[in-house]
């Protein structure tokens, strides 16, 4: 999807997803502000080595905490793990590694599309919204059901609201030139 969308070199581009919230003090319907992701999902490293960090851009993260904080709402900001790992939760020295990672959250996108982002020229930023505590039970049907029911339009919102202020705006986000 970067790829394609770098064709057309958007201003700025926002991932809406989201994620198992690991930390502690973390629950349901909070939001997550990620400010790096671990790179363990398998994808990242067909676009930049390994070593290359998976950032989003600083801008459009400055840019959805404000819109967060004039709704008077609160979010969290915390690295997260990006996987493909399907039923980590049954694996304990995998969820050993994420207690020494000390990540925030673990997801399936983020690393990706940072990564790909960045050696697309494409600012890309992301608003977290934690569906399921996994360490502590199993996302299930209804569970799922109730948080897209109960705090998705708030998302939703939050993230058509950053993307028009920064087009109004007029700022340019954008990567340094290589």
């Amino acid at each position: 999807v970067i790829e394609m969308l770098s064709a057309i070199s958007p201003d700025a581009v926002l991932m809406l997803g989201m994620c198992g919230g690991l930390h502690r003090d973390l629950k349901i319907g909070d939001f997550l502000l990620p400010m790096a992701a671990i790179r363990d999902e398998g994808t990242s490293t067909h676009f930049m080595p390994p070593q290359v960090p998976a950032l989003p851009a600083f801008k459009i993260q400055k840019f959805i905490s404000q819109v967060i904080l004039e709704k008077n709402l609160k979010y969290q900001t915390g690295v997260v793990h990006t996987t493909d790992y399907r039923f980590w939760e049954f694996d304990q020295e995998f969820k050993n590694v994420l207690r020494r990672e000390k990540v925030a959250a673990i997801e399936m996108e983020c690393a990706t599309l940072f990564v790909t982002s960045f050696a697309c020229k494409v600012p890309c930023g992301a608003l977290l919204l934690v569906s399921d505590l996994p360490l502590k039970r199993i996302k299930t049907k209804a569970s799922a059901n109730r948080v897209f029911r109960d705090y998705t339009d708030n998302h939703l919102e939050i993230g058509v609201q950053a993307m028009t202020e920064i087009d109004e705006r007029g700022d340019k986000v954008r990567h340094f030139e290589w």
